[in-house]
């Protein structure tokens, strides 16, 4: 039904569209304040071309990479999506079965259901599980337990979000967020610092990923404290306004980081040539987040195996037409500077969109 139904990515964004109400639309595609850093993430893709070789033999595509000692079929995650079933009952448990049947990774998030171990047990794909602290150490290191116990193969520390943002859709319209902080108590995520890190990390044998990283001397210091993952990422423009773009971060971090530990990142990335600029600056794996979330919405796990299908067929094509059978040979002399030549924005990576008629 969803390879019939859905044909383009942007086909599933307007079916998101027109199953979600107002506010639920807003929580998804919404940012902080401004929407700045949002709109930048896009900004930064849309600001780079690619500088494809010719005369090739591209007749064999080969999309594999190894992540966290796991061979994915692409180097894609999906991220951790707090209230992700809000968008589909199946919340995290569909979104890993989902990555199972695409073979690639998943990250559940600790403010979406179902359970720890309910998500582990949805699907036998790797998984990471992404926590906010909300409790002291006792109920850090239960929840760490429980996560090591259920199978996962990393423990995902989100470090961005020490307070809650301001997200005027929600506060124009005086909605309560559809995903609050999170229960608990707030403060224990205002105060996590370096020594919790040194704490979990000695403590707990589980690679350990921080996710929320923005500056090459805060991955470096990451890697002092012996961080597994590093995870360049600004919350998809929805905690510190006025940030920069995703991949505009990236280049300096992986100098830093110069190959001693792993590099995921997210912000806007929806399209296959998206992934290929990332992964030509530097990056491991790149995180799905709203494209998770609109698929999701769009029509369950089903219609995101099926964005990822697509996904895929665009990822082989810009491989090949970029002159490469595989993510080894891309560098960052396949990328360069340039004019963007159309408005950018949220949905700036489907000019084909059209949510004037959306059923309301």
């Amino acid at each position: 039904m969803a390879e019939s139904q859905f044909k383009t990515i942007h086909e599933i964004v307007k079916a998101a569209r027109l199953n979600l109400n107002q506010n639920h639309w807003d929580y998804l595609v919404g940012g902080t304040e401004t929407e700045t850093t949002l709109n930048r993430n896009r900004a930064s893709i849309d600001s780079k071309a690619l500088r494809p070789k010719v005369l090739n033999d591209v007749s064999n595509i080969d999309t594999q990479i190894q992540f966290m000692g796991t061979d994915l079929e692409l180097p894609l995650i999906l991220a951790p999506i707090g209230s992700l079933q809000v968008f589909d009952p199946e919340g995290g448990a569909g979104a890993a079965f989902a990555a199972e049947q695409a073979g690639i990774m998943s990250i559940a998030s600790s403010v979406c259901s179902p359970d720890i171990e309910d998500i582990a047990k949805a699907s036998n794909a790797a998984k990471i599980y992404q926590l906010y602290v909300r409790g002291d150490q006792r109920w850090q290191d239960d929840i760490i337990k429980r996560v090591i116990d259920s199978g996962y193969i990393g423990f995902c520390l989100t470090v961005d979000t020490a307070v809650v943002s301001r997200r005027e859709r929600d506060i124009a319209k005086r909605v309560i967020p559809t995903s609050p902080a999170s229960p608990g108590d707030f403060n224990y995520q205002a105060s996590l610092n370096w020594r919790d890190v040194a704490r979990i990390k000695e403590k707990h044998d589980i690679p350990l990923i921080l996710k929320g990283i923005n500056r090459a001397d805060d991955a470096e210091k990451a890697l002092e404290y012996g961080v597994d993952v590093i995870y360049v990422s600004n919350h998809g423009g929805r905690q510190l306004d006025q940030g920069s773009g995703s991949l505009d971060l990236l280049p300096a971090i992986v100098d830093a980081v110069n190959g001693r530990a792993e590099i995921v990142i997210d912000g806007g990335f929806y399209r296959g040539t998206d992934i290929l600029k990332a992964m030509a600056l530097g990056a491991n794996a790149v995180g799905l987040g709203r494209l998770e979330a609109w698929a999701m919405a769009a029509g369950g796990s089903a219609a995101l195996v099926r964005c990822l299908a697509i996904l895929r067929h665009e990822i082989k094509e810009s491989l090949a037409l970029c002159g490469v059978t595989c993510f080894r040979d891309l560098d960052k002399s396949f990328i360069c500077d340039a004019a963007n030549p159309n408005p950018t924005g949220l949905h700036s990576a489907f000019p084909l969109l059209d949510l004037t008629n959306e059923g309301y």
